[in-house]
């Protein structure tokens, strides 16, 4: 059985304007104490076509921590749209939820986010090169 398992995770104010931080209420429980900390991650993927794209928009070190169920809200800045190739900026890409102890990755949670422009003209006539100013994000917090 797993020392640590994901209980719920929450997508907060979602959707949001592109340039918004990601929120997450995060829960989970500790089968047993941890002397040592947690490290969270959260990965916004850039590209699928290669994982040089990938940001790590936060990390946080949680712990020590007693057994019991636990709750945080993990907050990260947005992604750097010059990061991002201009292909890859409107559309379905995924953002993730690592946790790792001692340095092993025991937690991999993945979100399909879609960036699109709210504004249905905008939609039908996207600006030649995407304008991170007018995109907004929507996380699919249903199907993790």
């Amino acid at each position: 059985m797993a020392k640590v398992s994901v209980l719920n995770v929450v997508v907060l104010e979602n959707p949001s304007p592109f340039h918004s931080p990601f929120r997450f209420e995060i829960s989970f429980e500790c089968n047993e104490a941890l002397a040592d900390d947690l490290e969270w991650k959260i990965i916004y993927v850039g590209s699928a076509e290669s994982e040089e794209f990938d940001q790590i928009l936060d990390s946080v070190l949680v712990g020590p921590i007693p057994a019991g169920r636990h709750m945080f809200v993990f907050q990260a800045d947005a992604p750097n749209p010059s990061l991002i190739p201009e292909s890859d900026a409107i559309g379905v890409t995924v953002v993730l939820i690592t946790c790792t102890y001692h340095g092993q990755e025991f937690i991999r949670e993945g979100y399909y986010a879609n960036n699109d422009y709210p504004d249905p003209e905008l939609r039908e006539n996207p600006p030649p090169k995407p304008d991170f100013s007018q995109l907004q994000w929507n996380i699919l917090a249903s199907n993790p």
